[in-house]
């Protein structure tokens, strides 16, 4: 075993958990001690293996067919995403902020969908504007399943999955403190650090930290933030391993509300163009103050050489206060006034998940067999207060004063309660037959209730579903690295929201997927590049008769495409990641017009990323990356208007400087040439995020 010496910090933390582990001294008595690090030579090149534990399984990428990319935490460190959605704008499939830089919410699609968010497995539930906002800071990695993923989370949008990994202890000490600066007045500390609780290192705990300010994109907006991390990590004995994760983020300030109208931004005006710092909101009014709590466990036994359980249990809590005005649309082109609306919502939100699972692994000769079988129960409930006032106030947004609103009476807000409760049985077979041939089938059952009721609106509707999904694929790995495959993945989207046209509650949405592709490990190349062919269809999507303005659901949303995507080394001091996406996304909700383009999603997006070790030619102490983003045209939603986005592209760039073995220096650029551009229409306009400049400072250890 390795014996490091903590720091102080660190002493200090393992003294005060020595006292408050007592309970777990007997548990802890058959531990292993920590396994003896192997020192790797700093020149060699890693070996890139992808595995994610969205899967349910631990199963390389390589050998599944489904589409999955992770977002490493090298590659966070490497790019310094202030956001969720910041961090996936170089993986293939996403479109990353189609709403603009939003400072309260993380803007995800995937495959022309929405995709759902999780933290290590636990769905964070949202539910119109009680959303989760996740600290990159605190995540080891971002993994994005691609495609509807029913059989592994139960109800979900068709989209995916993105699921978020905590840091976790580590089997071996290390820290990080760090300050952050850069333009827009950020400023950032931060705390990461990972020791033995106990002298043989069977407790071992992490501790992440962060407080940041910064101001938002439009002129009188600003965030505050505070995020606490600590987690604990148990290796009760051999076979059986536990661990305790927590985290508390608190936000306030200014909300970002990104609506402009199309005159002035993506088209002429007689008034002139609108400056992309506008607020068009009332910024000495509104508001917005977030609290969400997670905790919950992961426990780990293996049973035997062929049996593995895994229970892992996550309370969330997420409270909001909220006062957002925004602007209107101008129908008149002789005014240069916009009306304004403001949406409130005071409430909280609590959600409970507890997924039991095993599996079984074993072989023949030629056979390698793996069972995954599971039961699975969510609780969420929201319950608050909600307003709309639709005539707010109003603004001119070519030379906007501020002030002319009428302030709510919030007391006069109406309730909303609304509860979702899911249990779930499922199960997965697959089969890999001479190393070759590997085959998977597998189904899952969940039972869904949904209740939204608010008194003061006379409103109290349920409904109840029971959904089965279905997924399968195929595949086989041939000698020279090529491993195509085909499969078929179902989803169910569960809406909680009322029809005002029925006054019941929607029909659930439901999706399905056809994939077929190719993933290539080349024996000239250490990396991969994977090619597939996605086809989706989402049924009981809403249509607007145009007639009666009478919404129902019979609509179709579709999405078909191609995703090519790289990780892999060039040269031993050169990574490339690189991506090539087309969607062909469409609806029939254009108020009679026919299928059309489906609002925000591009046809054409591709990326590339370049880190570049220096040290291994010479320049001791440097490394570089560079990337560049090309977001293609896309289209207004086609019940407002044929407008289309023009295409833009995007470079972002790093250099980082070991000054010494500890102190490290960084420097980040994204849209180095600070672009202007519109990210997407979809009634509003919505401006791309300025260019943004973080230098990094850290200490490690």
């Amino acid at each position: 075993m390795v014996t490091t010496r903590p720091t102080r910090l660190g002493q200090a933390i393992r003294t005060a958990l020595c006292f408050s582990l007592v309970p777990f001294s007997l548990l802890t008595s058959q531990s292993v001690l920590a396994e003896e690090v192997v020192q790797k030579d700093s020149q060699a090149v890693e070996t890139i293996v992808v595995t994610a534990s969205a899967l349910k399984v631990d199963t390389p990428a390589q050998e599944t067919p489904k589409s999955v990319s992770v977002v490493t935490e090298q590659d966070l460190v490497n790019r310094a995403p202030q956001k969720l959605d910041e961090a996936l704008r170089y993986t293939s499939g996403v479109a990353a902020q189609p709403y603009g830089a939003d400072n309260d919410t993380d803007w995800i699609k995937v495959r022309g969908f929405d995709a759902a968010t999780y933290l290590d497995g636990s769905r964070l539930f949202k539910n119109s504007y009680y959303t989760w906002l996740l600290e990159p800071y605190g995540l080891e990695k971002v993994e994005v399943l691609k495609g509807p993923a029913s059989i592994l989370y139960g109800e979900a949008p068709p989209g995916g999955v993105v699921n978020a990994v905590q840091k976790k202890p580590t089997d071996v000490p290390q820290g990080d403190v760090g300050v952050q600066v850069g333009n827009n007045s950020l400023r950032t500390l931060s705390l990461d650090i990972s020791d033995y609780a106990n002298e043989d290192g069977s407790v071992r705990y992490r501790l992440v930290g962060l407080m940041k300010e910064n101001d938002g994109e439009l002129n009188g907006t600003e965030s505050r933030r505070f995020y606490l991390a600590p987690s604990l990590a148990i290796d009760i004995s051999e076979r059986t391993h536990l661990a305790l994760l927590t985290s508390y983020l608190e936000d306030s300030g200014i909300p970002t509300n990104p609506f402009f109208p199309a005159a002035g931004t993506l088209t002429d005006s007689n008034f002139g163009s609108i400056d992309p710092s506008t607020n068009l909101g009332q910024p000495d009014y509104d508001k917005y103050e977030r609290k969400q709590v997670s905790a919950g466990y992961i426990l780990e036994h293996e049973l035997n050489d062929e049996w593995a359980l895994t229970q892992t249990f996550n309370y969330g809590y997420n409270e909001l206060y909220l006062r957002s005005s925004y602007s209107f649309m101008n129908s008149d082109p002789s005014t240069d006034t916009l009306y304004q609306g403001l949406v409130f919502r005071d409430g909280k939100t609590e959600s409970f998940s507890l997924d039991n699972n095993a599996i079984a692994k074993w072989e023949s000769s030629r056979i390698a067999n793996t069972v995954l079988l599971g039961l699975e129960l969510q609780h969420h409930k929201t319950d608050g207060v909600e307003a709309d006032n639709y005539s707010f106030g109003s603004i001119n947004p070519f030379n906007p004063v501020y002030g002319n609103y009428t302030a709510i009476d919030e007391s006069s807000a109406a309730d909303r309660d609304i509860t979702k409760q899911q249990a779930s049985l499922y199960g997965q077979y697959q089969i890999k037959f001479d190393s070759q041939w590997i085959a998977s089938v597998g189904g899952r059952f969940d039972w869904v209730k949904t209740d939204n009721e608010s008194v003061s609106n006379s409103q109290r509707e349920s409904r109840s579903d029971s959904e089965f999904s279905l997924d399968a694929g195929v595949m086989y790995i041939s000698s020279v690295g090529l491993s195509p495959y085909v499969s078929y993945s179902q989803s169910f989207d569960v809406l909680s929201t009322i029809d005002s046209a029925t006054g019941d509650l929607y029909k659930p949405l439901k999706g399905d997927q056809a994939e077929v592709g190719i993933k290539y490990e080349p024996s000239f190349y250490n990396g991969y590049i994977n090619l597939a062919l996605f086809d989706m269809t989402q049924k009981n999507a809403l249509v607007t008769n145009p007639t009666t303005y009478v919404a129902t659901q019979t609509g179709e949303v579709t999405s078909h495409g191609v995703e090519i995507e790289t990780t892999g080394y060039l040269t031993d001091s050169l990574k490339l990641t690189a991506s090539y996406t087309y969607t062909k996304a469409e609806t029939d909700e254009t108020s009679g017009k026919g299928t059309k383009q489906a609002a925000l999603i591009p046809e054409h997006m591709a990326s590339a990323w370049l880190d570049f070790d220096a040290n291994k030619v010479g320049l001791e102490g440097w490394k570089f990356g560079s990337g560049i983003r090309y977001i293609g045209e896309s289209k207004d939603n086609p019940k407002s208007s044929d407008l289309t986005v023009p295409s833009v592209t995007l470079v972002d760039m790093m250099a980082s400087y070991d000054i010494t073995k500890a102190w490290q220096a960084q420097l980040n650029v994204n849209n180095l040439f600070d672009k202007e551009y519109i990210s997407g229409c979809d009634y509003w306009c919505y401006y791309g995020q300025s260019r943004s400049v973080v230098l990094s400072a850290n200490y490690r250890w």
